[in-house]
This record gives structure tokens, C-alpha cells and sequence, in this order.
């Protein structure tokens, strides 16, 4: 099995010498890399020309449409019959490719996504966004090593699809935000089997602050009403639960101020546990104090984009829509 790795980059080129010394320690090193410039002003192709002697490493440029877009011509451009799709901003255990390649020849799927995690050297934000988008406090734990939903939905920061799914599906759709979920729904319409490969994990820096963490998850948020109206299927009430948990703290707030403070004692009750279980997770109470902050950005953010979403698509019909434009790397 041939894998071929595509990574659209924008204005990052010290994440991609990190990602590429990691796909420079691999126990397997017969695949090729694709790096994908999508319109990037700080441009990484100095840094991929210092790897160019370690790895089978192309560099292609491309005006700027999104990362989907630079990862669809990543894969016409690539010679895999697999192909596996990271974001700029993860690094690989040395064992990834030999992880992925010894579970498809065991156990193959037409399509596969793995778990992220954060590592000890990731600063204390870090760690905690990435306990915040893989906490059962905040997400349920789809995120975090398994889907609870009844076919697994492989996200773009880690996933990969053979050729024939590529050519069968067309690749990604042109939408800005949510276009893995778009296509791994598409592929699951298809007819093609879609698995968790769990110990094929990267280490997710998510290199961002809690505002541009909040632009993230807002987008994100719209992005799950847009994908309703493509696929009205796929809204589950998992998906709802932010929402509900944000118009739950407006109306929380508002008791708590004109009838009794005692009304905010569930939002402190959430807290606490969310600060016992990050605490404990990262033996650490400033990651825990910090993932409080960031798993309250992280649903009322994605709350009030669902929110925003319905009731422009939903109630008043508007066409497909997200905010925050240039935020759609981070």
C-alpha cells in the first residue's frame, strides 16, 4: 500500500518543518509527502527543500480557496492508492504510518480517521483547548478517540481515503468550514466503510488563542446547520447540545440576577467537575483552571453560531454562509 500524506498550509511554515521532522522519524518511510502553499504570504518552501534529502517531499503552490480545495490537488497530484490528510499544525509519533499501514492490511477501510492528543511539552492552552474539543464535558467525547454516533465520521486534521473513494466522491466540497464532515458523509453515502484506527494518533498543537478559539468553534457551529441543509440526516442532538447549553447560561444569568444567585450553582457545579477531570487528566490545576475558560469558549461558541446558523438557514432561508473568513487554518 502506497500512502500519500497532504498537508494545506497557510502562513506556517515553522509548523511544517515540526510536521516534517516527524514524518522524518517514521519506523516506515515508504510514502510520499505533499505540501500544499494555498495562497500563503510567509511561504514554507525553505523548509521543505531542507527535508527534500530525508523524504519523498513535493512542494506545490496554489492561490488561496481553502484547504479542501488544496487538498484535492494535493490528490490529483499524488501517485498513492491511499491517500491521508493532516493539518499543519499536528506532529506524528514515529510508529503513524506503520500504524496505519499494519491496520488497513488487517482490517481495511475505505476510509479511516484518527485521534488527536496533546503532548507534555505543549504549552498549558494548548493542552487545554485540546481537552476542551475531546472532553466528555464539552463534546460528548466524539472527538476524543471515538464516535458515539452510528458510523464514524473521519475529521480532516487526521484522515485518510483510498484513491477510488477520491475519485468516486470528486474529493472535498468548496465549503470553507465543516467540508471534512461533508465529505465523510458523502463517503459513508456511498457505500464505502469508515473506521477509528485509535492508535493512529497525532499530537494536535492547535496553535491559537482563545479568540481566534472562538472564531473557530462559531464557524464551527454554523457550519453544522449548513451541513443540516446538504444533509438533513446528519443533525443529531448531540450536535444541539452546545445550543441548548448556551441558551441554558443565558437564562441561568438573567434568574441569578433578578430572582436568586442560587441559580448559577449548576454552572458551578459543571465548572468544578470540568476542572477536577482536566486537572486530573493533565496533573496540572493551571491546565485545569485554563480548560474551565476554554471549554466555556468552546460552547458558547459553537452555541451561538448553531444558533446564528438557524435561524438565518432555517427560519429566513439564507444561503450557505460562515463568519470570520480568514480564520479558516486556525
Amino acid at each position: 500500500m502506497q500512502l500519500s500524506i497532504i498537508v494545506p498550509v497557510f502562513n506556517r511554515p515553522l509548523e511544517i518543518n515540526d510536521l516534517l521532522g516527524s514524518l522524518s522519524d517514521q519506523t516506515d518511510t515508504d510514502f510520499e509527502v505533499l505540501i500544499v502553499e494555498d495562497g500563503s504570504s510567509d511561504r514554507c518552501e525553505p523548509e521543505v527543500d531542507v527535508f527534500k534529502a530525508k523524504l519523498n517531499v513535493k512542494y506545490i503552490y496554489k492561490e488561496n480557496s481553502g484547504p479542501g480545495q488544496a487538498r484535492n490537488m494535493g490528490s490529483e497530484l499524488s501517485t498513492g492508492d491511499y491517500l491521508v490528510f493532516l493539518d499543519s499544525d499536528c506532529v506524528l509519533p514515529s510508529h503513524y504510518v506503520q500504524t496505519v499501514k499494519q491496520s488497513l492490511s488487517r482490517d481495511y477501510s475505505d476510509a479511516f480517521g484518527g485521534p488527536d492528543r496533546a503532548k507534555e511539552d505543549f504549552t498549558p492552552l494548548q493542552r487545554a483547548i485540546n481537552y476542551s474539543m475531546t472532553s466528555f464535558f464539552t463534546t460528548g467525547g466524539i472527538r476524543g478517540g471515538g464516535e458515539r454516533l452510528e458510523k464514524f465520521h473521519p475529521r480532516s486534521f487526521n484522515m485518510g481515503y483510498s484513491r477510488e473513494v477520491y475519485e468516486k466522491t470528486g474529493g472535498f466540497s468548496a465549503m470553507r468550514f465543516g467540508e471534512d464532515i461533508d465529505m465523510s458523509i458523502r463517503i459513508i453515502g456511498l457505500g464505502f466503510r469508515t473506521r477509528l484506527i485509535r492508535e493512529a494518533y497525532v499530537y494536535h498543537k492547535r496553535r491559537t488563542d482563545l479568540r481566534r478559539f472562538f472564531k473557530q468553534v462559531y464557524n464551527s457551529g454554523i457550519a453544522r446547520i449548513n451541513l443540516y441543509r446538504r444533509h438533513p440526516h446528519s443533525l443529531k442532538m448531540v450536535h444541539c447540545a452546545p445550543a441548548v447549553f448556551t441558551l441554558g447560561v443565558a437564562l441561568i444569568t438573567i434568574m441569578s440576577l433578578f430572582v436568586s444567585p442560587y441559580f448559577l450553582l449548576p454552572l458551578l457545579f459543571h465548572a468544578a467537575f470540568t476542572l477536577l477531570d482536566a486537572t486530573l487528566r493533565n496533573r496540572s490545576v493551571l491546565i485545569g483552571l485554563l480548560a474551565v475558560v476554554a471549554s466555556y469558549v468552546q460552547l458558547l461558541g459553537y452555541g451561538l453560531g448553531f444558533i446564528h446558523a438557524s435561524v438565518l438557514r432555517i427560519m429566513f432561508r439564507h444561503a450557505e454562509f460562515s463568519l470570520f473568513q480568514r480564520s479558516f487554518y486556525n
